[in-house]
Order: structure tokens, then sequence, then C-alpha cells
């Protein structure tokens, strides 16, 4: 029935997302989610907004949820917006900023969501290479531009960008959008938020989903200069009101105030990446420098597709990228509990024959 499609459906190459296998007894270590689960004030949150209230729609404005996010980042509430988890705000940020007669730059290796993004919204677009050892050069972006996007730390490389290299990039592209994905940012990287106040044309993209353990609830932001932020609303408002529901704005208001908790769990995943980094180098294998809950790898002497599939037999399941070619022997690794992480290196000792270190040394 593929006849009463609109046209621009036979033209979209959709995203693929990491896969949710309904396993048991699984370590699942592909979709980057926390290890640890939401701070227990969440819950609580949750609890209590299961009232008769939910017959009414929610705020459309998430008016207290936007003063708990500017107060954690010392902005503004005009310099907050927020969507149903990043990649609604990501989607928004295309149509709305990035729609322009010069073609959008991102890296040839990043989220793979970009380009799906460009295909919806007929935004041409330009990769950039990244250098031989996946590290991103701002002087490669010194060229005409609709916009420029990339995550930092990189996805799915998982390598950080220095505050010093991005203040030069946007010193030096002052007349377009400069989009920074920070979705995995807490884990290590320094964020660029602090810039937002000297550079107008910086907006910075920050997602609930990772640090703060909300995967299932929903809710991403975008913080920059209010005239941004308002083009986002427009877009928000002519596509739907009210995208973030009682539930999630409860959560996300309590995640957000919970710091200590917050900054508890991130060092937890810190500490068990670097020792995971540790034993899988004894391994033999190559991992790259990582700013983020997830470390990307590869053996020097399997193929990434072998261990991948080693390990699934193993009930340990991890991202495999197929394309481009350039990354297919890598693996990428969500850094779980240290229970896990354990249960990894072991499968991956039986795997390769190889003795290890222990988390616990």
């Amino acid at each position: 029935m593929s006849q009463f499609w609109s046209d621009i459906v036979h033209k979209l190459t959709p995203y693929v997302p990491g896969e949710q296998p309904k396993l048991e007894n699984l370590v699942k270590l592909n979709t980057n989610e926390n290890p640890y689960g939401p701070s227990p004030k969440v819950i609580e949150a949750l609890k209590l907004e299961a009232a008769d209230s939910l017959r009414l729609y929610p705020d459309p404005n998430s008016d207290a949820l936007k003063v708990a996010i500017a107060k954690v980042h010392q902005l503004n509430v005009n310099q907050v917006f927020v969507g149903n988890g990043s990649d609604e705000v990501l989607a928004h940020v295309f149509q709305a900023l990035l729609k322009h007669s010069r073609p959008l730059l991102f890296p040839d290796i990043t989220y793979s969501f970009y380009p799906v993004y460009c295909g919806l919204y007929d935004i041409e677009y330009q990769t950039i290479p990244l250098a031989e050892d996946f590290t991103f050069n701002v002087e490669d972006y010194q060229q005409p531009n609709g916009g420029i996007i990339f995550p930092n730390p990189n996805a799915p490389t998982g390598i950080p960008l220095a505050l010093v290299d991005i203040e030069s990039l946007l010193k030096k592209n002052t007349q377009s959008v400069v989009v920074i994905d920070e979705a995995y940012v807490d884990f290590g990287t320094d964020s660029a938020v602090s810039l937002i106040n000297t550079y107008p044309n910086l907006l910075v993209v920050h997602t609930l989903s990772k640090a703060r353990s909300l995967a299932g609830l929903r809710v991403g932001y975008a913080l920059g200069h209010a005239d941004l932020i308002e083009a986002l609303i427009r877009v928000k408002d002519s596509f739907n009101s009210y995208p973030i529901d009682r539930f999630a704005s409860a959560g996300a208001i309590a995640a957000m105030q919970d710091v200590a908790y917050f900054e508890e769990t991130c060092r937890k995943v810190i500490t068990t990446r670097e020792v995971l980094i540790q034993n899988l180098t004894q391994l033999g294998f190559e991992v790259l420098p990582s700013g983020a809950n997830f470390i990307f790898a590869k053996h020097n002497a399997k193929h990434g597709a072998e261990i991948s599939a080693a390990l699934r037999e193993k009930s340990i399941i991890v991202r495999h990228f197929k394309m481009p070619s350039r990354i297919s022997d890598y693996m990428r690794i969500t850094i779980g509990t240290n229970a896990q992480t354990e249960q990894l290196v072991k499968a991956l000792k039986e795997i390769l024959n190889t003795s290890v270190v222990s988390l616990k040394a």
C-alpha cells in the first residue's frame, strides 16, 4: 500500500536504534543506558504524581522544569528549551536553526541520526572526515556552512573535544549556529555551557537519559541565547504543545535537583570505565580515549563482529557497527556496574584465552 505514502517517505532511511533484546540474565552493554537507577527522589516524585491531576493537561511551557534546569546551569529560564528526549529536541533544532542555503557540516563518523534528520527536513549536508586517529579538527570546519553540529564527546568514538578548541571554532564561525550535542558530557568531558553567554550562535543539547538515569522518561533540553530558544519554541508549538507529560516533568525536576546522587553515579561510571580500559588493553585491545559512559575498542587479532557474536552467545550484548568500514573492527561497549563489567572481562578472557586484571584491584 506504499502508493499512499507521501513522496518523502520513499526517500527516507530511518535511524536504527540499539537492540533491545528480551532475554533473561542479559548483560546489556549496547545502548549506553546508565547502570544505576534514578535518584530515589525521582521515584518519590513519580509516586506523588500518580494522582487525580493526571486528568489535566501538563504545563505546555514546562516552567518548573525549566527553572530547575536553569538553576543547575546558572542560566536564565528564557535560555532553556525542553522536549521529549534529546532526539525530539534535535529534530526541532534541525528544522528551526539548521535548514539554510549552505550545507550543514558534521563529522563523517558521528551520531547516525544527523543524516536522518537531514533527509526528513530536506537539509543539504556535508560530512567532514575525522582525522586518522578519529579526532576532531576544528580547522576543517572553516568553510561556508549553514550550521555545524557534533556530539561532544563524539559518538560512537567517545573522544572528547577540549573546550579551548570549541571556543576557537566559535570565534571563527560567527555567521551560523554551532550545535554541540552533549549527551555524554557528564562522564568526564568539559561542557560548553559556560560559553553560551559569550557566543549567541552556540546551542548546547543535553539529555536526562544517560547521567541522570531517565532513559525511560524521555526528557531532553537545549541551552542557548534566548533568540535561538524562541525559534525552537515556535517549531515545538507548531508540532506538539505538550511534549513533557506530568510524570516526565516531575521526575526530571527531582533528578536535576539531586545533584549529589548525580555526581556520585557519574564518578562510579568513570571509575569502572578506567579499570575496564586497563583490562581491555591487557587483553590486546586498542581503546580510544573516552569522556563518555562507553568505550570504543578493537582487538589486535580478532574482528569486532566475531567478538560481538561470541559475547552474545554468553548473553552479553555490545554494539558493533558494520558501517562505515573504517570502524567495522570496533565495538562500542557501555560501562555497566562493576559486576557486569567483571562478567564482560571474564567472557573476553575465555574468548581470547588471555589473563586479566581484577576490577577490584
